[in-house]
């Protein structure tokens, strides 16, 4: 099958910093790939590469057919791929309601009542449509994460990218976080995630990439990586964190 994701040789650099280094990276349909690695790795800036967030300097990036690279493709690959960041970068002036139907109603024209049963059906799914009108700052971390999912869902993307999604959290709402993603995972979307969260890993991934100073220095299953890992720096970070 064609890969959803394709990237080819991609270079990209912050003044003389190089942060992604000929990065060559293929996703496919359904799969669930964790990206691991220490700080400055270039894993956030990979996943903002791959939505336009950040041009890349050489090499190609193709999401479902688009030309990530070309000004006028980033509007609708946007409408196909869904970001969660780690801020939760909802609008504190409006309710939870009004941030998820924001963009169905001003990208996609949908009407207010549609997009409002959509935003409720979605926010039941992630456990709270009991705040739909509610401000974010009256919520929880977790509460507040769970709505960015929801309005990330609400465009009815192809791709979801989360970037450390549970590092702004306490540890008590991590776990209702990660309950979302894991149900998202298990009903067939496809996702990449940067995270922390080695059980998270373990439970739900097809795929464990880790990358040091701009480059996927090892990848494979879950069980490759972390029970048998081959390069010495992938063993060295393990032996940090696990």
């Amino acid at each position: 099958m064609e890969p959803i994701i394709r990237m080819e040789n991609v270079h990209k650099w912050f003044g003389q910093l190089h942060v992604l280094r000929g990065i060559d990276l293929e996703v496919q349909r359904g799969e669930v790939v964790v990206i691991i690695g220490p700080s400055g790795s270039g894993k956030s800036t990979l996943l903002r590469t791959i939505n336009g967030l950040e041009p890349i300097q050489d090499g190609s990036i193709t999401v479902d057919g688009i030309r990530v690279q070309e000004q006028k493709n980033l509007v609708p690959l946007r409408r196909e791929v869904g970001f969660v960041f780690q801020s939760f970068n909802l609008y504190p002036h409006m309710s939870v309601l009004q941030n998820v139907t924001l963009a169905p109603r001003k990208v996609r024209g949908m009407g207010k009542e549609e997009a409002e049963e959509l935003a409720l059906r979605l926010l039941d799914r992630v456990g709270i449509k009991d705040q739909a009108h509610k401000r974010p700052h009256t919520l929880s971390g977790g509460q507040q994460q769970r709505a960015a999912i929801a309005r990330a869902l609400a465009m009815n993307p192809k791709i979801m990218l989360f970037d450390e999604p549970t590092s702004a959290l306490d540890p008590e709402m991590i776990g209702e976080v990660l309950q979302v993603m894991t149900d998202l995972a298990e009903g067939g979307m496809t996702m990449l995630v940067v995270s922390h969260e080695m059980g998270f890993c373990r439970h739900v991934s097809d795929r464990v990439i880790f990358m040091d100073e701009g480059v996927i220095v090892e990848q494979g299953t879950a069980e490759q990586i972390f029970d048998n890992p081959q390069e010495e720096r992938t063993k060295r970070f393990l032996r940090q964190i696990l």
